[in-house]
């Protein structure tokens, strides 16, 4: 049987206090939904439909590729989950499996998922629940003598004796298509929301014999909705902590894994260290011994083996080779690319700039559009002037060259391998290999000369 499966995101998020639509609100650097789609993915689905309502333009726009792939279903008015789900069954055929997720439940897992789309496979009602210590306004599961499932009431309409139930109901179910629809038909908004239930589909199912299937996880953080910004600070940091416990267990040591923040996807090799304050954004890679330094920032980059990165360095769109040295304070802008063994100090900027095997710029410069052959040294306040106001012009410096301190190197521009810039020069013109390059203007030393602000002093100026 195929399957499909219904995301429901057409809440408006009043808690949330933003003009964003809750479910675009991100968690570990993407938008729950996203999150929530891709788990989806997984179980590899005939099709994904996403039930939208306030906010669907923001949502489109932004998740434009998700959406595309998914079969967008308008919720006009918000009249409740089954109302929801019942308009997005108008696009799903009878023969198959349903299953219903919401955008705002972004830490469910796909192996949790599974095991309710095989109870639905079955011919049963799966029904995801959780065990919490502080159940909170989570609608409470019912179960009869034999520890059956026979109902679902929310908070809102339980008993107090209902209300001290701990096993709660986390929204997410699957069922058989055809069953589901008849179910959601018979279901009314006799409720204190006046709203059509989803959870009333329980005890329809219950009536009609069909056995319902508790998946009770064994971690209930797994089914944590989003309601407030409160609850998304509580999912950020579980999902944060989730990968850093994934990591850790496959050889990566972090200094404190509650203070780093992966948002995007960080792969690891064997023997990392990471340190405290740290920030990967995007598709991050580390080859097997990388050590980076307290608040450092890396966003889609690739670093190879034994590279360090010291602290309050950034690194963006850049690879890294091996045993390269960047920072402290250094930043590397996206278009960089560093060979074996290159070192990067402190305040030094790259921009689209290649450097070969063990070539250096220790500090204070900025290296942008060149492209750098192996063993140069770049001297302190050294500067490439790549932009005119119009365009940007390479500069290019040979194998084994010299560039001396505070030297302005106006591109278009190449100096030959095993050329010397002299310190304190401006380089205009293109420097030949094996060749000094002096570009300053002959030094004058004027004698008894005042600054301005000593002649205004000076009441009588001898001159």
């Amino acid at each position: 049987m195929s399957l499909h499966v219904i995301i429901l995101a057409a809440g408006k998020g009043s808690r949330m206090k933003s003009d964003i639509p809750k479910v675009l609100h991100k968690v570990a650097g993407l938008p729950m939904l996203q999150r929530v789609l891709s788990t989806a993915k997984f179980l590899a689905p005939e099709q994904i439909h996403l039930v939208l309502g306030h906010g669907i333009q923001a949502i489109q726009d932004t998740l434009a590729d998700q959406c595309s792939a998914a079969n967008v279903v308008r919720q006009a008015e918000q009249l409740g989950t089954g109302h929801a789900v019942n308009i997005a069954l108008d696009h799903v055929p009878d023969d198959g499996i349903s299953l219903v997720l919401y955008g705002d439940v972004p830490l469910i897992t796909a192996e949790t998922l599974e095991q309710c789309v095989a109870v639905a496979r079955a011919g049963e009602l799966g029904v995801v629940t959780a065990n919490m210590s502080d159940p909170a306004q989570f609608g409470r599961i019912l179960r009869n003598e034999t520890d059956s499932i026979e109902a679902i009431v929310e908070y809102k309409d339980a008993t107090q004796q209902q209300r001290a139930i701990h096993e709660i109901n986390s929204g997410i179910l699957a069922a058989p298509t055809r069953l589901l629809r008849s179910w959601l038909a018979e279901v009314l908004p006799s409720n204190q929301q006046g709203e059509y239930y989803l959870t009333d589909v329980v005890a329809l199912a219950v009536n009609d014999g069909v056995s319902v299937q508790g998946i009770v996880v064994e971690d209930a953080s797994e089914v944590i909705g989003v309601n407030d910004r409160v609850q998304l600070s509580l999912v950020e940091r579980i999902l944060q902590r989730r990968q850093t416990d994934e990591l850790m267990r496959q050889g990566v040591t972090f200094a404190d894994p509650e203070r780093v923040d992966i948002r995007g996807t960080l792969s690891c090799g064997t023997d990392c260290f990471i340190d405290v304050n740290t920030v990967f954004i995007g598709d991050v890679r580390l080859a097997s011994g990388v050590v980076i330094g307290p608040s450092v920032l890396i966003e889609s980059s690739q670093l190879g083996a034994g590279a360090q990165v010291r602290a309050n360095t950034v690194i963006e769109g850049a690879m890294i080779a091996e045993g390269c040295q960047l920072g402290p304070f250094a930043r590397i802008r996206p278009g960089s690319q560093f060979a074996s063994g290159v070192k990067i100090g402190n305040f030094v900027e790259t921009k689209n700039t290649t450097m070969g095997t063990g070539s250096k710029a220790s500090h204070l410069a900025y290296l942008g559009d060149a492209a750098i052959g192996t063993d140069v040294n770049i001297g302190a306040g050294s500067v490439t002037c790549n932009y005119d106001g119009v365009d940007k012009h390479p500069t290019i410096i040979g194998d084994g060259a010299f560039v001396g301190t505070n030297s302005t190197l106006v591109a278009p521009l190449t100096i030959g391998a095993e050329s010397f810039v002299a310190a304190g020069s401006t380089v205009t013109a293109d420097v030949e290999e094996h060749t000094l390059a002096l570009g300053r203007v002959k030094q004058r030393n004027i004698a008894r000369w005042l600054s301005p602000l000593k002649r205004k002093q000076k009441k009588s100026p001898d001159y």
